[in-house]
């Protein structure tokens, strides 16, 4: 899997399958710089909004919505 984490993307929190959380981040951070995006290939660290049960093997999605014009 690749791709870009963005502050303002959408993200789940999947455990054993079962989503337990969904929302926004509270923070991204690469080292100790806050940030709006992290590329593929970069630690981060992540606040997720309201929520802060993790547990280990917990799973972590970052998904955007995009709308796309019907071609006729």
């Amino acid at each position: 899997m690749g791709g870009t984490v963005k502050r303002n993307s959408k993200f789940r929190l999947v455990r054993n399958g079962v989503v337990v959380w969904e929302g926004q981040l509270s923070s991204l951070k690469h080292f100790k710089d806050d940030r709006r995006e992290v590329p593929a290939g970069y630690e981060c660290g992540i606040g997720l909004e309201g929520y802060s049960d993790l547990k280990p093997g917990d799973t972590i999605e970052c998904y955007e919505i995009v709308e796309v014009s019907r071609a006729l």
